[in-house]
């Protein structure tokens, strides 16, 4: 417990001058771009004069220099202030806690099917590398890995909502179903069959791959040869001594995958028309909103390395010497 408080601490702290990165070249990104949110909006208005342009620019602070809106949403961001969004006229942190959790449960869903499928598909393949059941299962996840979750999206919408018409063809939860408790949580899984399966696929794949790589290692390391002359079993070396030493790339896989899944989420959240953070940065891009594009930014970088360090704590329980030497830095 001592050394998983430490590792997190020490983890914590690192973050910090990653995500004071992030934001920066952030920021000046968005500098760069050509236009913003008041000229989006005199645009929807169809124009407006100088005096309105200066007067909405004043406003929103857009009149000051860059350095100092950048110094000042720092400060905001230390306070934990998201800053305001120019098109939803709203606080940014108060859109983002209404879009999260769409995204969090379709992310999360899908990052827990996917790990654990290709983990125990990986087993199946790797217990026996070389045979019938490996090429078979290395074969097809190549195949499902090679296609683009988009693309993926718009099969599963088109064969199983469209024409079989088995699920919903958009949307989080039926709209004003009145729904609620246990009856709302079925409809919300209705939902999200086949935007999870979309999502979970491409990177059930990959994990699968991974683990199987590992497994096909682990049969060489000297400790499994010697479990194998005790005369163990085969199911009792491929599971207690095989497989759990596999399972440690596996792990580090999912922390790197992290950031790849949220942009997949984001991809498959329009396709299947999910109020997540795919369509508010859609929309926040169609409005040049730039703190609701930043706020967005920084709550992902967030979300990223929070995964992060909950993955380096799980390596470190499955292997103790990751802890130990954490602990005695």
């Amino acid at each position: 417990m001592k050394r998983a408080i430490i590792l997190l601490r020490r983890r914590a702290i690192s973050s910090i001058p990653v995500l004071l990165i992030v934001v920066i070249f952030t920021f000046f990104l968005l500098e760069s771009a050509s236009g913003d949110a008041v000229d989006a909006y005199l645009g929807s208005i169809g124009g407006g004069d100088a005096a309105l342009r200066q007067a909405l620019r004043e406003s929103y602070g857009l009149d000051q220099s860059v350095l100092a809106r950048l110094w000042l949403y720092l400060s905001s961001l230390a306070r934990l202030d998201l800053g305001w969004s120019v098109a939803f006229d709203r606080p940014v942190g108060a859109l983002i806690a209404e879009r999260l959790p769409n995204t969090l449960l379709l992310m999360g869903s899908a990052t827990a099917l996917s790990f654990g499928l290709g983990s125990a598909l990986g087993i199946l393949a790797g217990a026996r590398p070389g045979s019938l059941r490996d090429r078979l299962l290395s074969i097809g996840s190549l195949i499902v890995y090679a296609i683009p979750s988009f693309w993926l999206g718009l099969v599963l919408s088109i064969a199983f909502s469209v024409k079989l018409r088995w699920f919903p063809i958009a949307g989080i939860e039926t709209i004003a179903s009145g729904k609620t408790g246990f009856s709302r949580a079925l409809d919300i899984a209705d939902h999200l069959v086949l935007p999870v399966g979309a999502l979970a696929l491409i990177y059930l794949a990959l994990f699968l791959r991974v683990m199987r790589a590992g497994m096909a290692e682990a049969w060489k390391l000297d400790f499994v040869l010697f479990a194998r002359a005790k005369g163990l079993s085969r199911s009792r070396v491929v599971l207690r001594h095989v497989a759990r030493n596999a399972l440690l790339p596996l792990v580090t896989m999912l922390g790197l995958q992290s950031a790849a899944m949220l942009g997949g989420s984001v991809v498959i959240e329009s396709v299947f028309a999910i109020p997540g953070f795919g369509r508010l940065a859609q929309e926040a891009v169609n409005g040049r909103d730039a703190p609701l594009l930043m706020g967005i930014v920084v709550t992902s970088a967030i979300l990223v390395i929070s995964i992060n360090v909950f993955v380096d704590l799980i390596y470190a329980a499955l292997d103790p010497r990751i802890g130990a030497s954490e602990g005695g830095a």
